[in-house]
Order: C-alpha cells, then sequence, then structure tokens
C-alpha cells in the first residue's frame, strides 16, 4: 500500500478488492438476506443462490459486498499509511474493472491534518498579563461587601431620583404594535445600572408612585433581535415602588458581623491574599493562552474545510449544553437572536479557524520540542483524574482508571505533552509591558472591519 500523490493537504491512495474476497463477501450477504428471498417452487429463505442471481443479477449482492469490505480496506489503509483523516474520503470505484470481472481497483482521496513547521519559538515575546492588587481594587472589594449587605430602605415621600431602585409594569410597541419580549409586571430596575435600553432608566427620575406615564426610546443599531435594531419605540409605564439602599458603616463591627475576622484591616488583608492567589493563577492560564495564540500566528497553513466544519459543530455542540443548562435549546436561541444556523456558523468560524490553527500549532510545538511522555507519567495523571472525580465511587474509579490506561491512553499522552510543552514554552517566553492603545490603533482596527 502507497499513496499515489498528494496535493496540499488531500491524499490519493487505491484499494484493491480482491475478487476472491468479493466472492466470500457476497456469499455471507446472501446468508443474511436468503430468509428475504421468496421464488415459486422454494420455500422462503431456502432459494439458491445461483437461482437469486440468475433472476435478479449477477450483481444482485455486490454492492452490499463491497459496503461490507470497503470499510474494513479502508481503515486497514488509513492505519498501514499511517494518516490522519479530518473528513470522510471520496470513493470513485474502477467500473471496468467490475465489467473485466477482475480484482476491484477503488481510488480513495481525503483530506488529512496539514503538517507544519514552528521555528523560532524560544523567547517569543508576549504582552504581560499580570494583573496587581492594589489598594484600590481592594477598597472595592469591601464597597461590595457593603453593597451585598445593604439595608433596603423603601420610599413614599419623594420621587425617582439617580440611584434609586424601582418596581415598574412596563409594555413596550413599535409602530403602534406591541412586540414579544417588550413587557413585564413587577420589574426592579436600578437607576443608572444601564440594564435597560440606553434613555430608559434616566426617564423614570422625577416620577413618583402610582403614576403612569409614557417613555420613548431608540433601539441600538446593533440590538440583538433584528426586527428591533434601530427602531422607535414607546413604553407605557406604571410605577410601583421607589426604594434605595442604606449602606452600613465601614467599621470593625462591620467586618465582624460579616467575616471571621476582628478587624477591617485583618479582613483586608484577607482579601489581598486571596485576590493575589486568585489573580495568580488566571495570569498563568492567560500566560498559555497569549503564548498558544502567538504560535499559531507563526504558522502557515492550508487548513482543510473538514477540519473547521468539524470544529465549528463541536463549539456548537457545547453552545448547545451550555444553553440546555439555562433552560433554553439551541434552536430557540438562534431564533432570538435573528440567525439562522448557517449565519450562526459564519460568525463562529473566525473562532474555529483559530482554534484548529492553534491545535496545529501545539502538535509542532510538542514535535519541536521533542517531547517524550513516559508510561509512568500517564499513570500518576490517570491516578490524580479519577481520584479526584471518582473518589467516592470506588468501583467506577477503578473501571475509569482501566478504560484511560488501555483504551483512552493516547489521549492522555496527547493531551501532557501538549501540556509540557507549553509549560516550556511559557516558561522561555519574553514578557513585555501591554502596548498602550493610541488612537491610530483604534481607528486601524475601524478600518480593518
Amino acid at each position: 500500500m502507497e499513496i499515489n500523490k498528494k496535493e496540499n493537504n488531500t491524499v490519493f491512495f487505491d484499494i484493491v478488492l480482491k475478487r476472491e474476497d468479493i466472492k466470500k463477501a457476497e456469499n455471507e450477504v446472501y446468508k443474511k438476506n436468503k430468509k428475504h428471498f421468496q421464488i415459486p417452487g422454494f420455500r422462503k429463505g431456502h432459494v439458491p443462490m445461483k437461482m437469486i442471481e440468475n433472476m435478479y443479477g449477477k450483481d444482485v449482492f455486490f454492492e452490499d459486498a463491497i459496503n461490507e469490505l470497503l470499510p474494513q480496506e479502508y481503515e486497514k489503509a488509513v492505519k498501514e499509511l499511517d494518516l490522519k483523516v479530518v473528513d470522510q474520503p471520496n470513493i470513485d470505484i474502477d467500473e471496468e474493472s467490475i465489467e473485466k470481472a477482475e480484482d476491484l481497483v477503488i481510488k480513495v482521496s481525503v483530506d488529512v491534518r496539514p503538517e507544519v513547521e514552528l521555528k523560532d519559538y524560544e523567547g517569543i515575546e508576549i504582552e504581560d498579563p499580570t494583573i496587581e492588587v492594589t489598594d484600590e481594587l481592594i477598597d472595592s472589594e469591601v464597597e461590595n461587601q457593603r453593597a451585598m449587605n445593604a439595608r433596603i430602605i423603601n420610599v413614599d415621600d419623594r420621587a425617582v431620583e439617580d440611584g434609586d431602585t424601582v418596581n415598574i409594569d412596563f409594555k413596550g410597541s413599535v409602530d403602534g404594535k406591541y412586540f414579544e419580549g417588550g413587557e413585564a409586571e413587577s420589574q426592579d430596575l436600578k437607576i443608572g445600572s444601564n440594564t435597560f435600553i440606553p434613555g430608559f432608566e434616566e426617564q423614570l427620575i422625577g416620577h413618583k408612585i402610582g403614576e403612569e406615564f409614557d417613555i420613548t426610546v431608540k433601539f441600538p443599531e446593533d440590538y440583538h433581535q433584528k426586527d428591533l435594531a434601530g427602531k422607535d419605540a414607546k413604553f407605557e409605564i406604571k410605577l410601583n415602588s421607589i426604594s434605595y439602599e442604606e449602606l452600613p458603616e465601614l467599621d470593625d463591627e462591620f467586618v465582624k458581623d460579616i467575616s471571621e475576622f476582628d478587624t477591617l484591616d485583618e479582613f483586608k488583608a484577607d482579601l489581598r491574599k486571596k485576590k493575589e492567589e486568585e489573580f495568580k493563577t488566571t495570569s498563568e492560564m492567560e500566560k498559555q493562552r497569549r503564548a498558544i495564540d502567538k504560535i499559531g500566528e507563526m504558522i502557515e497553513a492550508d487548513i482543510p474545510e473538514g477540519m473547521i466544519n468539524a470544529q465549528i459543530d463541536d463549539m456548537i455542540r457545547n453552545y448547545d449544553q451550555s444553553l440546555r443548562a439555562q433552560g433554553i435549546s439551541f434552536e430557540d436561541y438562534i431564533k432570538m437572536i435573528g440567525q439562522s444556523l448557517d449565519d450562526f456558523k459564519k460568525t463562529m468560524r473566525p473562532e474555529a479557524e483559530k482554534t484548529v490553527k492553534n491545535d496545529l500549532a501545539l502538535e509542532a510545538l510538542v514535535k519541536a520540542m521533542k517531547i517524550e511522555i513516559t508510561d509512568e507519567e500517564i499513570e500518576e495523571e490517570v491516578n490524580k483524574v479519577v481520584e479526584e472525580y471518582f473518589k467516592d465511587d470506588k468501583d467506577h474509579m477503578e473501571k475509569m482508571r482501566e478504560y484511560m490506561l488501555n483504551d483512552n491512553k493516547d489521549v492522555v499522552r496527547d493531551d501532557l505533552e501538549k501540556r509540557k510543552a507549553i509549560e516550556t514554552l511559557v516558561e522561555k517566553a519574553k514578557f513585555v509591558e501591554p502596548k498602550e492603545i493610541t488612537k491610530e490603533d483604534i481607528e486601524e482596527v475601524k478600518e480593518d472591519k
């Protein structure tokens, strides 16, 4: 078995099915299907193969026989040629060899993963994502705690002010017609939160409890509901209640009430420690992400459509699972945002291309670094995973351990190889100060769009 030729990332090769193997396969197909044949003079299921061929044609079992043989032979060829296929193959059967009753020649073409090289990856420059834990950040966290423990004070002797929380009923219309999703009762809304359409919240200021009034707004041009984008709307409003938050005093007593600490200084010190740990983890993950993006930009690859389409399908499956966890189907979601499935796939294509390219770059990095993973490292990783996720189910733990060490061993090895390569890449990277964004940069991005 050999490759006839390779064009870009498409390989061409022949599969030859021996005539005797085809005959054996036809006999097996006959045995499986003879119960369906009935010819006068024979009991159903007992018609001789030759009689069926005489009546229905000598190739009556041929197509099913090929369908039995070809997938097996194709898998053997892929393994023998060590191909990393990324799409379904194109099959072309030599009709002449069928007519001559010779060995059957099947011409196959299939897209494979591109082989890319990665050079000059050591010491790549990456913008440093490290975030400093500042006094301002800690003060902001403390203020968040105050807000979470605020008292709600109801108001009945004044009009709405900025910062208040109002409870309203509203009903929206465009061109005199009420629209779907534009109506709610007993809706809480904090003035100044900017959670509603621009201009909506400001028009509630100055009104009192019990008032019924109209406000007018314009939906943004990029509003997610395409049929409303850029349109003027009127909302009928009824103001049910007004309240505001009264923040607790920021002192040691407040800290004692909400935490295990006795003083504000101790509370802030603990906040700082937790934030530093959180930011360190986040920073390490972001360093790896940026390093992968960097090497992804460094490679040149003609990516087969099959790889991109498979990645898009994978992203949609993940999207669907996430939406269903929130009680929404993917089909309903794309209807809500006014897109077809094809439109949605187009929006996902750039990210899919980037993901595929980054993965190819990682493969090239592992190869360039000559990363090798031992069986001991694989076993250690498997033990770590199963003990973390199945510690309360010993039987399941052992079954999963056996599966990962046998059937899934190559996947674990691949994951560890890439992880080790990324860690080494980050260790040797040069982290530089983030570039300051200028007005010219913003204009350049606008032009690219």
